[in-house]
């Protein structure tokens, strides 16, 4: 295409899908957490499976189609975990079933943590993730809602760090700060 833009490209793509996996980890989030009266984590249901799920899923096969495999693993593999959890929300599953449901799924972003090749601020977003998913399933098997609170707010701020990432590559803004203050910027 004549605008430098072409289809898969791994820049927008991977923006679009930090941005979807940030919103859903922050509605995700807020509603375990209470913080906003009548809001709970099933009022993020429809985010969750067409923004996490469908989007994030689809923005991971071009991002496989791109030549990106980490951005591919981790936007198909949460899109798979966002349409699950949606799909299964409200279903009556025992809470050692959503509880083992998290655990596998924590297992992936222990995965992407690990295997974050972008440094440190993408460890960071992955291990905020994997925190999160383990404080509720720890709170799943409990029957503790203080736990399922704190990892509301662990996938709040892990939602943040995935929105603030995609918005700084949009806008050229720092990442990291680099030697003598100058600023690395984040990637397109």
């Amino acid at each position: 295409m004549d605008n430098g833009v072409s289809a898969g490209s791994t820049a927008s793509t991977s923006t679009l899908g930090n941005i979807a996996l940030g919103l859903t980890l922050l509605a995700f989030g807020i509603g375990h957490t209470g913080v906003i009266d009548g809001v709970s984590a099933a009022n993020s249901v429809s985010l969750a499976m067409y923004v996490g799920g469908v989007a994030l899923f689809l923005l991971g096969l071009l991002e496989y189609r791109g030549g990106n495999g980490f951005n591919g693993t981790a936007f198909a593999g949460l899109g798979i975990f966002w349409f699950t959890w949606a799909k299964g929300a409200g279903a009556s599953v025992s809470e050692e079933a959503a509880g083992t449901f998290l655990v596998l799924f924590a297992l992936l972003a222990l995965t992407l943590t690990v295997a974050a090749a972008g440094g440190l601020f993408s460890q960071g977003l992955y291990a905020l993730l994997t925190l999160s998913l383990v404080l509720l399933a720890i709170g799943a098997f409990a029957d503790s809602g203080g736990l399922a609170k704190a990892g509301g707010w662990v996938a709040a701020v892990s939602g943040l760090l995935a929105w603030y990432g995609a918005t700084a590559a949009l806008a050229h803004w720092p990442m990291a700060l680099g030697k003598a203050g100058s600023g690395a910027v984040a990637a397109n």
